[in-house]
């Protein structure tokens, strides 16, 4: 993974790991690496994958069993409104920028429509 400079390292594994479960990568109930393959898997520091699975199990993405690892969710409702915050994040972005680029709420719109091929990906 190519880290981007601007944000914490931990933040933007937290993202990786909820688009994997979101796409169905890492499936509900899944057990998730250990903190050191975790670390292995991203080349960070094991302290970082520690703050990583606290932070999404703060999230209510994943829990721990003592003595067996970490676990995604199995509670779909959490990972729908996963999805639905990251979506609102991205969206949000979006629409800053086309603010600053000075294209109405129209113009966004008919650009979005426009660009059909995106989603045959």
């Amino acid at each position: 993974m190519k880290f981007n400079p601007n944000a914490p390292i931990y933040l933007q594994v937290i993202d990786a790991l909820k688009l994997d479960i979101i796409n169905g990568r890492l499936s509900p109930g899944e057990k998730l690496p250990s903190g050191r393959d975790l670390a292995v898997r991203y080349t960070i520091n094991p302290n970082t994958a520690a703050r990583v699975y606290q932070e999404l199990e703060r999230q209510g993405i994943c829990f721990t069993k003592r003595g067996m690892g970490t676990f995604v969710t199995n509670d779909a409702d959490r990972i729908s409104e996963c999805r639905n915050q990251m979506a609102k994040e991205v969206l949000d972005t979006f629409l800053v920028s086309m603010k600053e680029l000075n294209i109405s709420k129209d113009k966004a719109i008919e650009m979005i429509n426009e660009s059909d091929d995106i989603w045959m990906i």
